[in-house]
């Protein structure tokens, strides 16, 4: 016999199924699909598992501030800025605002198909990364690795904090323990493993994810990170750079 509260759990969970595939379909662009999620955490996760696991095109911004985070292995390019375009299914660019010493520069990467190129800081001129280097922002969306699975099963601990006003609308703000394997992914390999609690405000009208925080600790240091999404569906070409010029 089922009993009350397995009937119950089966309506929720057959509820998120739904909701999730409603929004799998509403994910090209950054139209409103005429539906807001309700303010229940179960099933706007779901449609954001979805949505952000859909995405074709979108821009991107990550930023830190606080202890430094190298991407290099010989400790020399501070991390702090990215700012770029994502094209599905695997494809990335970006610009990269370093702190090296006391002088700030800034570089271009390119992500395609998990090879990444880099411009050389002084010449300009691209030149394929350098082995070590963990920076892939096209990670952040592999439907298999990136926002889709830790949305759908690498949170513990959600708690639901409200309905908020993003900066262009409105927002449901979310905050859960996320796995370390997963947050690792979607800051594009830049930290190394930790669980973590992650912020999330997410667009009711259709499950992306807009905006998230989380802070990250290495060697008794705390790093703060802020991660912005835009543009979703707006089209853009990545092609792999000159290299011989």
């Amino acid at each position: 016999m089922v009993s009350y509260r397995d009937a119950m759990n089966l309506t929720r969970g057959l509820a998120a199924l739904a909701i999730a595939a409603l929004f799998a379909t509403a994910c090209g662009g950054e139209s409103d699909s005429g539906t807001t999620l309700p303010p229940e955490p179960e099933p706007v996760l779901a449609a954001a598992s979805a949505a952000m696991g859909s995405i074709d095109y979108v821009r991107f911004k990550i930023e830190r501030s606080g202890a430094p985070v190298y991407i290099d292995p010989l400790d020399t390019l501070n991390f702090s800025v990215a700012e770029g375009q994502f094209a599905g299914p695997s494809s990335a660019n970006a610009v990269v605002t370093l702190a090296i010493g006391n002088l700030n520069a800034q570089i271009g990467a390119i992500a395609i198909d998990g090879t990444t190129w880099l411009t050389n800081p002084i010449t300009g001129k691209w030149e394929d990364a350098p082995e070590g280097y963990d920076f892939d922002p096209a990670t952040l969306f592999d439907p298999d690795l990136g926002w889709r699975p830790l949305l759908s099963s690498g949170l513990s601990e959600v708690e639901w904090v409200g309905e908020e006003t993003g900066n262009d609308g409105p927002r449901y703000h979310i905050r859960a323990e996320a796995d370390q394997d997963r947050v690792a992914v979607i800051l594009a390999g830049l930290i190394r493993k930790q669980p973590v609690t992650l912020d999330m405000w997410i667009e009711p009208a259709s499950g992306y994810v807009r905006e998230a925080e989380l802070s990250t600790v290495h060697e008794g240091q705390t790093s703060d990170w802020y991660i912005e999404f835009t543009e979703f569906g707006e089209p853009v070409e990545i092609a792999p750079p000159d290299t011989e010029s």
